[in-house]
């Protein structure tokens, strides 16, 4: 088993080693049934977290959060991608007037944006 293997595959792996049946480790976790059965196959890409987690405990195992980029990454990828949404908005906008912007203009209006949302509030880069 190695790290990079999917955690559902972990779990599973692991349910099998401690030869614990599904529905028992439904019971002894809390979790329904069917949900234990999506998230162990690995068709529950939206598990809970808690669900998850609570499988995890029953089994012995610890999740590791370990994040997979630096914070700074995360809040400058989410900021490029609103600036674009943003200036697709005023691109649309504009060509409806008949005054079209240049592709060079609009990355210049994309990295302005970045900046603006990057220096800005928090909860502004994150709303839709």
């Amino acid at each position: 088993m190695t790290n990079r293997q999917p955690l559902f595959e972990k779990l599973e792996y692991r349910r099998r080693e401690l030869g614990l049946s599904q529905s028992a480790l439904a019971v002894r976790s809390g979790v329904s049934l069917p949900t234990v059965q999506r998230i162990l196959s690995g068709h529950s890409p939206a598990a809970s977290f808690d669900n998850t987690l609570a499988i995890a405990q029953v089994l012995g195992m610890q999740i590791d959060v370990v994040p997979m980029f630096e914070a700074s990454e995360v809040l400058e990828q989410q900021a490029r991608k609103k600036a674009e949404r943003l200036v697709r908005m005023v691109q649309g906008t504009s060509a409806l007037e008949g005054q079209g912007v240049s592709a060079r203009h609009i990355g210049q209006m994309i990295k302005k944006t970045v900046q603006e949302l990057l220096a800005g509030s928090r909860r502004r880069l994150w709303a839709e």
